[in-house]
């Protein structure tokens, strides 16, 4: 998406100036002149921009919690009888970030034009998914835009605060590991050749474990470079091979076979499914429609391709349950409880407390993997440093010993 920065002038002849998000040229000309105005100027807004302004857009960018605390104002704004128009002109002048601003400002000159909000919501896709857009379209059709928004915003707090625990858990063991790692490249680059010279001047025996560390040393000094540059290549390659389909869902699969940890994501992701399910079935949505979309948003390959064969069998006439149960990636109790609601006619709240189950689980799950983390970590660091600094202290004893 390029950001195009215009002047026109509308139907009473009043000249108007503003910002668009186009995918390129040619549709921004289109979406201006949709909103009946005569276009005097327009170019990208980027072409001035600097490298160093480019490279700084990333700190620009708009958060997960920016759009929780944009729902929560426009619930407000609702509650208290404010306009769209005028609410998202009063959410542009206070956007947190000047990009939201932008996109506010787009959005409102959109309704302005006589846009509805999903469709003015629509037009910017890096922002709003499609759950958010189809929600908000609920809403407006329903007459409850008000309880949408906070709809909206009770879900992306929940997901954003699973998501961030379960981020956050990893970090610490990763610095730690790291920390390790970094400490240990160092000894065998700078202390063990420095040891190894000095026995072999000696000519004393050296110990198995010590000519092992030694030989490890050797290894790392003198190939430390091209470590580091397979390392680097290795990572470019899996970061471009992630961005590719074969390559996302190869990852996926492999990250759902590792031991407790494909269990917390597979839990993550379950979690999030019953979640918008549930989210737009309260919401209006039909069960169709809902898969469909929460099969854009779930955000693993995996799911994405079952709810994508589900919303296939379900439009051939077979029931939810039934399509769910030809894949092994859902769990019985989550078709039984689908088969419950089919049969009751209350799926909405049924998916909501599959959603709370699974929320506990994978919180249960995260707290316990922690837990064992930090015990397996110092045991594996005093195990490692042991080793290391028994191959180099025992034959330096020795040594001395001998004299």
């Amino acid at each position: 998406m390029s950001v195009f920065s215009y002047t026109a002038v509308d139907a009473e002849g009043n000249e108007r100036a503003g910002t668009i998000d186009a995918v390129n040229l040619d549709v921004a000309i289109v979406a201006i002149q949709r909103r009946g105005l005569v276009i005097f100027n327009i170019e990208a807004a980027d072409k001035a921009a600097t490298k160093l302004g480019g490279r700084l857009e990333y700190f620009d960018r708009i958060t997960n919690s920016d759009i929780v605390i944009l729902s929560r104002q426009i619930t407000t704004l609702f509650e208290a009888q404010v306009s769209a128009l005028r609410a998202f002109q009063l959410l542009a002048s206070e956007a947190r970030t000047p990009k939201l601003g932008v996109k506010l400002s787009a959005i409102a000159s959109d309704i302005q034009s006589g846009s509805t909000i999903s469709s003015a919501l629509a037009h910017h896709g890096d922002v709003f998914t499609p759950f958010y857009v189809n929600m908000v379209r609920a809403g407006e059709e329903a007459g409850k835009l008000d309880e949408t928004f906070s709809f909206l915003a009770d879900y992306l707090d929940r997901n954003y605060e699973i998501t961030l625990k379960a981020r956050n858990s990893l970090i610490y063991p990763a610095f730690v590991m790291s920390t390790f790692i970094i400490v240990m490249i160092l000894m065998m680059t700078l202390v063990v050749p420095n040891l190894a010279g000095m026995l072999s001047e000696v000519g004393q025996d050296i110990p198995v474990y010590t000519k092992v560390v030694i030989t490890m040393s050797t290894f790392v000094s003198h190939y430390i470079l091209l470590i580091i540059i397979l390392i680097i290549f290795l990572g470019i390659f899996l970061v471009r091979y992630s961005r590719t389909e074969a390559g996302r869902m190869a990852l996926a699969k492999a990250r759902m076979r590792v031991p407790y940890i494909g269990d917390v994501y597979r839990k993550l992701f379950l979690s999030r499914l019953a979640d918008n399910l549930s989210t737009m079935l309260r919401s209006g949505i039909q069960i169709l429609r809902g898969i469909e979309i929460t099969g854009t948003v779930v955000g693993d390959p995996v799911y994405e391709e079952v709810l994508k064969q589900v919303s296939s069998d379900v439009k051939g006439g077979m029931p939810v349950s039934e399509a769910f149960r030809r894949h092994p990636e859902m769990p019985s109790i989550v078709v039984a409880m689908i088969k419950i609601g089919e049969e009751t006619g209350n799926m909405g709240t049924i998916l909501d407390t599959m959603a709370k189950f699974y929320r506990r689980e994978v919180n249960n799950s995260i707290d316990t993997l922690v837990g064992l983390i930090e015990p397996f970590m110092i045991v594996s660091l005093a195990v490692g440093v042991g080793v290391l600094l028994s191959a180099v202290l025992i034959p330096i004893y020795n040594l001395a010993s001998g004299f």
